[in-house]
Parts: structure tokens; C-alpha cells; sequence
């Protein structure tokens, strides 16, 4: 029987915890940890691996600050930058666990369209977390826009939405030769094409929105959500909180959500439903195989 394909999106925050240290080592061992579930999920399914890159194109971009004799990288070339990063540790560690496997790592091109209104109202969290006074100190210094997350202050970017994917038939190729393919790392590096030419864009694509968009592209069967919380949460952060286990896009459009960390996921969980997709699961990430089974986190379907 043919393996159904699953496209796995995998938090930024699951590689690096909120307030965990920015160090290589660190990312490596959560790493260890999320190669373990997805080896897991990749025994039964074709899977296709996007990872986010918040944490760590926003710290890339501070050490760019640092050194005053060139002028800082914009961020499509810094998304490029973190999309080898990541996706090296990624694909050594695969190795390691799945020593038979062909993994491969593809930095891929996402196309934004450059009159997206995203480029007007940045949404998109990076880098580490600050209390109020220094993120105020920091935006003066800097020209950041910033904005509250949870009880702390991070910088916003541009988020437009992906509009297509360059590497498009060479990612398909590679899944239809039973490579597991990571690719589309921290949404895509956002391009858009000016004079007929592939131009970098100054953004961070949200990587659920795209990994949705990569899921409808490649006609896959589910799409699985893997983050720091462990399910959708109705009233979150107020005592009548509870969790949303079995849901549908229908039921979801009635509320709100946080438009920088949960609103994202649910949009591009809708999307995908909506285009014709089986299923969505969202929760934490050692309950990968448990969110697919329909016994932790949460699922989305049409009916």
C-alpha cells in the first residue's frame, strides 16, 4: 500500500524554547529530540520537513548589527542563511537515526507578491524575547517595530503570504524517490520577480502558512502542526481556558486568535482543509504520532 505523504511544520520555537540560550549546542539537543519523533512518523508516511527560523534569523540579524564595517544582510539572504543552518543539523541528525534513508536538503525560494499589505503591518515575531524597556530602547535604536508576546516584547517583520514555490518540480522529484525532503525552511526565502529577474524581498514568511501552501502544491494527505503548545486553546491565558480536540474550519472561523504565534497556524490549517487536505494536527512535538492517531493536540477536518 502506498505511503500517504504528510507535510511536518516544525516550530522555530520547538528548535530553540522561548528563553532557552541562542547557542548551537542547545538547538542541537532539542533537535535530537524532534528528529526522534518525526523518525517516528516517517516509518508510515511520505514526510516533507519545514522548519521555522524565528529565533534564529532574528539572532543572525543582531550579530550582523554588531559588525560596523559592512552594512547589515537583509533578511531574504539571512532566511537563506538559517535555512543551510538548520537544515544541516536537521539532516546530519536524520543520518544518524535513519542511516538507510535518503534526506535531503533543499533551500528553496518562496515568491511573495511585493504589494502584499504584510509589508505595511509587520506580524511576524524574531529574534530572542525582551522586556519592555530595553525592546523600546532597541526599536529607537535600531528603526525596529516591535510588539508584545505573552509577557515579553519581541521584534515584528513583514509576513506576506507565499504566492508560489520556486523549487517546486525538483522538491516533488525528490519526494516521488522516496527522499525524506526538508525544504521550505523558515517559510522559504521571500523573493519576487522584478524585470523577469528573481529579486530577495525583505521579510520572513510565516513558516505554517507556507508549509500549508507546500501541502496543497504537493497534493498531500495531512498536514501535522508541531509547536511549544500542546493544542489549540480557546481563552487562553484566562481561567476558563480549555483546549479544542476535534474541530472544523467552520466551528474555528467564530473565534480569534493571536495574529503573531496561533492565528497563522489556524489560517493555513483552514486553507489546506478547505483545498481539499484530509486532515490538520496541531500540538506539542513528542506527541507527533499521538496528534496523526487523534489522541492528543489537535485535529481539523472538514466534517
Amino acid at each position: 500500500m502506498k505511503k500517504q505523504t504528510i507535510v511536518v511544520a516544525l516550530g522555530g520555537n520547538a528548535l530553540l524554547k522561548r528563553g532557552e540560550p541562542l547557542e548551537a549546542e542547545v538547538q542541537r539537543h532539542n533537535i535530537e529530540i524532534a528528529v526522534k519523533t518525526i523518525s517516528e512518523i516517517a516509518l508510515q508516511y511520505n514526510v516533507v520537513l519545514v522548519h521555522g527560523n524565528g529565533p534564529q534569523v532574528g539572532l543572525l540579524a543582531l550579530q550582523g548589527l554588531e559588525y560596523k564595517k559592512v552594512s547589515p544582510y537583509p533578511l531574504d539572504v539571512l532566511g537563506s542563511e538559517t535555512q543551510g543552518m538548520i537544515g544541516y543539523m536537521l539532516m546530519q541528525e536524520f543520518k544518524n537515526q535513519m542511516p538507510s534513508k535518503n534526506i535531503t536538503c533543499m533551500l528553496t525560494q518562496m515568491t511573495v507578491d511585493p504589494a502584499d499589505p504584510a509589508f505595511k503591518d509587520p506580524t511576524k515575531f524574531i529574534g530572542p524575547v525582551y522586556d519592555k524597556q530595553e525592546a523600546c530602547e532597541l526599536a529607537e535604536k535600531y528603526h525596529w517595530t516591535v510588539k508584545p508576546d505573552g509577557d515579553y516584547f519581541r521584534r515584528v517583520v513583514p509576513s506576506p503570504l507565499p504566492t508560489g514555490i520556486v523549487e517546486h518540480e525538483a522538491i516533488t522529484s525528490l519526494i516521488d524517490e522516496g527522499h525524506l525532503v526538508i525544504c521550505t525552511g523558515g517559510g522559504g526565502i521571500p523573493v519576487t520577480r522584478k524585470d523577469g529577474k528573481l529579486v530577495g524581498v525583505e521579510a520572513v514568511i510565516d513558516k505554517d502558512m507556507s508549509a500549508a501552501f507546500l501541502a496543497k502544491q504537493l497534493h498531500a494527505d495531512r498536514l501535522l502542526i508541531l509547536t511549544d503548545a500542546d493544542a489549540v486553546y480557546l481563552d487562553w491565558g484566562k481561567p476558563t481556558q480549555h483546549a479544542l480536540r476535534a474541530t472544523t474550519p467552520s466551528e474555528l472561523s467564530r473565534y480569534q486568535f493571536d495574529e503573531g504565534s496561533m492565528g497563522p497556524k489556524i489560517d493555513a490549517s483552514c486553507e489546506f482543509i478547505n483545498q481539499g487536505g484530509q486532515m490538520v494536527g496541531i500540538g506539542a512535538l513528542q506527541d507527533g504520532l499521538r496528534i496523526l492517531e487523534g489522541t492528543a493536540g489537535t485535529t481539523i477536518s472538514k466534517h
